[in-house]
């Protein structure tokens, strides 16, 4: 799959979470089979930019190509801006956040609240693209609420505007995310435009991801929550497309390799008092998986310490017997 200059391994994307896609989150979904993972999102407000949350949120590591960061704001001139800070210190492609449902974001007539706007999110589009050299994609949700459901509009202006790849989550604004995603609109989306699009929303199996492809017609799919304690993910959906198979699941042995390489990460990017902290909700995850996982979860989050949380995630794993571990 390409976008722009750049050659993607597959057409499997890890979407951008916030507080959750840091760098050690993206390059370990990376090496387990995430054909592109796009990075927390970060303000358009230049004011944010030199914060440390800002300043971790931008932080890549030197295998992770094409780099790809996701920007949310509500100003033109703020988002070409940030774009163009963000080309300036290493993003290789530029992400519009217009599908983030959240309140806060909400409320400042940012991420999906800008798609009741359709004059702003064309002023937006264009500045942003004008900008820099380098792809610009967006990510939209299906409208605003049931009754004002605008993706293909939407669609349409990204394309014409020079966006080069869309993503669709398959709700809309009010849906939150409650209920199950539709996917018709995707297929809508798809078939009013010549630009790549990705579907996004409720793809949680390897058999889901192929009903989802051909129920929309989709260039590919974005994975979110799903891939929480679970970066295996990316590998047995691409496994599943090639051969129409299912991958075999880890063992307890593969489990706590990864689990003591990303909570390591997390200690090395985010320091030891908010590492120690952050790797709790990761354990959190990777226990829904696991055999016993409520007591592993327990240890670790009495835990203040790096060395006593590793101490509590080894003699977890030593007390549990190889083979395959995690739920299918």
């Amino acid at each position: 799959m390409r976008l722009g200059p750049y050659t993607l391994d597959n057409n499997l994307l890890l979407a951008p979470m916030a507080g959750v896609t840091d760098k050690t989150f993206r390059q370990l979904c990376k090496k387990h089979g995430a054909g592109l993972a796009v990075s927390e999102m970060v303000a358009s407000d230049p004011v944010l930019w030199g914060t440390k949350k800002s300043q971790l949120r931008l932080n890549h590591y030197e295998d992770e190509s094409p780099r790809a960061v996701q920007i949310v704001g509500a100003d033109p001139q703020a988002m070409a801006n940030a774009a163009q800070h963000n080309a300036d210190i290493g993003a290789q492609i530029i992400d519009i956040n217009m599908g983030c449902p959240a309140r806060k974001v909400c409320n400042v007539f940012s991420g999906s609240a800008l798609m009741q706007d359709e004059t702003l999110v064309t002023k937006i589009l264009n500045s942003v693209v004008d900008a820099v050299d380098i792809p610009v994609t967006l990510k939209i949700r299906t409208g605003w609420n049931e009754r004002n459901k605008n993706a293909v509009k939407i669609a349409q202006i990204a394309e014409d505007s020079g966006i080069q790849m869309l993503t669709v989550h398959g709700r809309t604004r009010a849906c939150g995310f409650k209920g199950e995603a539709e996917y018709q609109t995707i297929k809508d989306v798809k078939q009013n435009v010549a630009i790549p699009v990705i579907a996004n929303g409720d793809i949680t199996t390897p058999e889901k991801a192929v009903y989802v492809l051909h129920a929309t017609g989709a260039d590919g799919i974005m994975l979110g929550r799903v891939a929480l304690g679970n970066p295996w993910i990316f590998n047995e959906i691409n496994y599943f497309l090639k051969t129409g198979a299912r991958l075999s699941r880890p063992t307890v042995e593969q489990v706590r390799q990864v689990v003591l390489q990303h909570l390591n990460g997390l200690y090395d990017l985010y320091g030891e008092y908010i590492g120690v902290r952050v790797a709790r909700k990761h354990v959190a995850w990777y226990s829904k998986y696991l055999e016993n996982g409520d007591a592993l979860r327990g240890k670790v989050n009495k835990t203040e310490s790096i060395k006593r949380q590793l101490f509590a995630v080894e003699n977890y794993f030593s007390a549990i017997n190889d083979g395959e571990v995690l739920a299918a």
